[in-house]
């Protein structure tokens, strides 16, 4: 008897750090339940790490921030290429432009199997620059257009109703709580003593809340409140809402913010603060709130799609307005000046983390997925 044929999936994931630290655990989960996996990505420094998990990496380089047509062409040109060289039983895209580039791909490649995995919504969606605000009924039609091509998988409620109100069809759609969390990694510490550490660890974008954690900051320390506010993080020049040089480095300079640069692992800088602080605009689920829960933080962050899928407002931190720097001072203070607030709120978080967001229940979720859709 001839033996079944291994399937093959292939990831679309626009950079190789990415595929790392959103999505590696489960390519590691599909090659051990049988699956030839293979990842298309641009590649910088990951390449190794990810290989010698046994995962080929194809090489794939894009420009996330170009709007180029003739460019995007290229790229779109070199990965249909790609697409049918490899011929793989299903593709997983991953974040807004790999699925809209990687959905007409697969069509146009006859691979009709698509899995897209929205993050969030994208910086497009929040942006209110004129033209963009022109374009964006133009872009809703041409997103709901790809999405009906497959199947959407989304990180929260708000995420999945947008897709219904596209006029995607339920049964298509599939909600699985963000990536996962490493919880014996990012595992439960006491808090040091001394001044409080307030941690912000996100890609330096305003839609990210910066401009409002240091505002927040500023109130704060003319109040006299005492605590050290940290930013781990680096500017995403790729994309257009990116935070400046210039900006940075005056904010540090004011004396209201220190700024870390990119922490690869934040495991012990988590152990190192006392509150854990995201004002983001929008989010799929934010990966830094799941590792702060699962570290035993309280967190403060806004109530936006994401951010309150991760915090139930009032057991593991809370939930202030989107774009109020005072509220979100408010908050703030408040679990600075009470440690045993901050201690109860961060063992709440570590029990929501354990029961939600672990990597295995994810991967085995989205494994199930796979078995429901494609095979």
């Amino acid at each position: 008897m001839k033996p079944k044929p291994v399937p093959k999936l292939l990831f679309l994931v626009t950079e190789d750090w990415y595929f790392c630290s959103h999505r590696l655990h489960i390519a590691l989960a599909a090659k051990y339940a049988g699956y030839d996996v293979a990842v298309v990505t641009r590649l910088r420094k990951h390449r190794d790490v990810i290989e010698k998990f046994g995962i080929r990496v194809i090489s794939f380089e894009n420009n996330r921030g170009s709007m180029n047509p003739f460019g995007e062409l290229l790229t779109l040109l070199r990965l249909i290429r790609i697409y049918r060289r490899e011929r793989p039983a299903f593709v997983h895209h991953v974040a807004m432009k790999p699925i809209l580039i990687g959905t007409i791909a697969a069509c146009l490649a006859n691979r009709p199997r698509i899995l897209n995995a929205l993050a969030g919504m994208g910086s497009f969606s929040l942006s209110q620059r004129k033209l963009d605000l022109v374009l964006k009924p133009i872009f809703r039609i041409c997103v709901a257009c790809l999405l009906r091509r497959g199947f959407v998988l989304v990180q929260n409620h708000d995420d999945e109703q947008l897709v219904i109100n596209l006029g995607i069809c339920k049964e298509n759609i599939f909600r699985i709580p963000g990536s996962g969390i490493d919880l014996d990694h990012f595992s439960y510490r006491p808090e040091l003593p001394g001044t409080p550490v307030v941690l912000l660890t996100a890609r330096l974008l305003w839609d990210k809340g910066l401009a409002e954690f240091v505002e927040a900051a500023r109130q704060l320390r003319l109040k006299g409140v005492s605590a050290r506010f940290v930013i781990a993080g680096l500017a995403d020049t790729a994309n257009p809402r990116a935070v400046s040089d210039e900006d940075i480095a005056g904010w540090t300079a004011s004396g209201w913010v220190e700024h870390l640069g990119f922490v690869e692992d934040t495991s012990d800088l988590l152990k190192q603060s006392h509150v854990v602080c995201l004002p983001s605009y929008r989010e799929g689920i934010p990966k830094s709130l799941l590792e702060a829960a699962s570290a035993g933080r309280p967190i403060v962050t806004t109530d936006t799609p994401g951010c309150r899928e991760v915090v139930r407002d009032g057991e593991n931190g809370f939930l202030v307005p989107v774009k109020d720097a005072t509220a979100l001072a408010d908050a703030l203070e408040k679990l600075i000046l009470n440690p045993k607030l901050r201690e109860r709120m961060g063992l709440q978080g570590r029990a929501i983390a354990e029961e939600n967001f672990g990597l295995e229940t994810v991967a085995a979720q989205t494994l199930a997925l796979y078995q429901r859709i494609f095979l």
